[in-house]
C-alpha cells in the first residue's frame, strides 16, 4: 500500500523539484483531475485538466511559460510542510509553506483523493504567480 507521504514526495520530486510532466502525469489514474480552483485564465497553470494526457500536456505547456527553478531556487531549510489524514481513508491534505533563496515564500493546501495508489483528484489551492 502508498502512503500519503511517499504520494506526496513522489509528486513534489516529479512537478516541483524536476519539472518532469511525463512523471507527474503518471502519479495520477488514466481518468485523474488536476485542478488549481484559484488560476485565472491566462495563468501559466491551468485552472482544470481532466485525464492522464491532458495532465500530461498541460503542465508540459506550464512549465515553459513558469519561470525557471534555477532562478529563485527553494530554500529547503526554510520549506515546510504537513501532511493531514482525514475521515476518509483515500483523501489526505498537504499544507505547504515554501520558501525561495530570494527571501519571497508560498504557502498553499493541495487536497488529494487517491485510488489504488494512484491521484485520482488533486485540488491544488495557491495565489498564482505575477
Amino acid at each position: 500500500m502508498t502512503t500519503p507521504q511517499e504520494i506526496f514526495q513522489r509528486y513534489i520530486h516529479a512537478g516541483a523539484m524536476t519539472r518532469d510532466p511525463d512523471a507527474l502525469a503518471a502519479l495520477f489514474t488514466a481518468d485523474g483531475v488536476y485542478e488549481a480552483p484559484f488560476a485565472r485564465d491566462g495563468d501559466a497553470v491551468p485552472r482544470r485538466l481532466a485525464g492522464r494526457e491532458a495532465i500530461r500536456a498541460g503542465m508540459a505547456a506550464a512549465y515553459l511559460r513558469l519561470p525557471a527553478p534555477a532562478d529563485d531556487p527553494v530554500d529547503p531549510t526554510r520549506t515546510s510542510f504537513t501532511l493531514h489524514a482525514t475521515a476518509e481513508p483515500d483523501v489526505f491534505i498537504a499544507e505547504i509553506d515554501t520558501a525561495f533563496v530570494s527571501g519571497a515564500t508560498m504557502s498553499l493546501v493541495q487536497i488529494f483523493r487517491v485510488r489504488d495508489g494512484l491521484i485520482s483528484h488533486l485540488r491544488d489551492y495557491f495565489a498564482p504567480l505575477g
